[in-house]
């Protein structure tokens, strides 16, 4: 076992930062870490818009659904898929930018953010500072392009929140590994464990806070699905969040 093991293992989204703001060469090395990750076709179809302006920040907090964290942390990291650098190129060689009239480069850019953003979580935890995604960007995207001025072929993937902890979230149980790790072929027979798993989330959460819930994870996966995807069919209530953990 190493650091970079363990600060993957140890990894918890925070909610609740210090006013308290990241030096430049701390900053600089996180965007660094996230833009030295590979991308498809050594393409780099995607760019991160730094954030730490308060008004901005506000703003992005309400499009994201009003998520304080946004607003309090001192820099929120916009994650975008950016196709405006392949147009330019495009129309440096006289060629048409085609990738964009395919699903396709949804798929390329956001992987590639993942991956990005993957590395930036890393570099961030391990640097002692605390993190939590932000899928929320893209819950009125015209309103997230707008307060950023993103350009044609641009539009954002997914954010995320850095700054200093002011306090350690539990950190929250995963599935059984063998529900993850399938070998050699995928294994469906997953109820077992789903039905164990949902017994420790319930502990979990119920202990987390203080007996007032004690939903688990089938309960709130399938709930949230709908509320995202089918508002009108099941509506469940902000407060729950549908962020990473």
């Amino acid at each position: 076992m190493n650091h970079t093991i363990e600060t993957y293992l140890n990894h918890r989204s925070i909610r609740n930062y210090l006013d308290k703001a990241i030096p430049d060469d701390i900053l600089n090395a996180i965007i660094a870490s996230a833009q030295a990750a590979p991308t498809s076709i050594n393409g780099q179809q995607l760019s991160v818009i730094v954030v730490k302006n308060p008004e901005t920040k506000k703003a992005l907090s309400v499009a994201s659904g009003d998520q304080v964290w946004i607003d309090q942390a001192p820099v929120f990291l916009v994650f975008v898929a950016d196709y405006h650098k392949a147009k330019l190129a495009a129309d440096k060689q006289g060629l048409p930018l085609v990738i964009t009239q395919d699903i396709e480069s949804l798929m390329v850019a956001s992987v590639d953010v993942g991956i990005a953003m993957g590395n930036a979580i890393g570099a961030a935890e391990s640097l002692g500072l605390g993190i939590v995604p932000i899928g929320g960007v893209r819950r009125n995207p015209q309103d997230v392009i707008d307060i950023l001025g993103l350009p044609e072929f641009v539009f954002p993937v997914a954010g995320l929140v850095v700054g200093y902890p002011a306090e350690t979230s539990e950190k929250k149980p995963r599935l059984p590994l063998e529900t993850f790790a399938h070998q050699e072929k995928y294994n469906p027979e997953l109820n077992a464990q789903i039905d164990a798993y949902d017994a420790l989330v319930s502990k979990y959460m119920s202990e987390r806070t203080n007996g007032k819930s004690d939903r688990n994870w089938s309960s709130t996966v399938a709930g949230l699905y709908q509320s995202v995807y089918y508002p009108k069919v099941s509506p469940v209530s902000k407060s729950q969040g549908f962020e990473g953990k």
